[in-house]
């Protein structure tokens, strides 16, 4: 499973998705990019998108986008309370449907 990290997500989050092609943003060089045209390029190149992004399923129109958002919802930022999130993020990636947003909440 190819894995978008977006720029917000703590980088360290990705050694937590063993198994997956997990990269960032910014070391795929769109670092900057409004999710509109992020998204787009990132339903080329990846299978799922993960942020944390709360109002992107309201701000986007994600229909025939053919990538999966896996959206983190947690108190901070901070990589400590979006770590426990992660288990459920892996169960989540096994059944991702692209055009779906999924919530994974503490």
């Amino acid at each position: 499973m190819r894995v978008l990290l977006d720029e917000c997500v703590p980088r360290k989050l990705r050694r937590e998705i063993p198994g997956h092609d997990a990269r960032t943003v910014a070391e795929m060089g769109w670092a900057g990019m409004k999710n509109g045209p992020l998204l787009r390029r990132a339903a080329a190149d990846s299978d799922v998108f993960l942020t944390v992004d709360q109002g992107i399923q309201y701000e986007q129109n994600l229909a025939g986008v053919e990538l999966a958002v896996v959206l983190l919802v947690a108190p901070s930022n901070d990589v400590d309370d979006r770590r426990p999130l992660m288990p459920r993020v892996r169960d989540t990636l096994e059944r991702a449907v692209p055009g779906q947003v999924v919530r994974v909440e503490t």
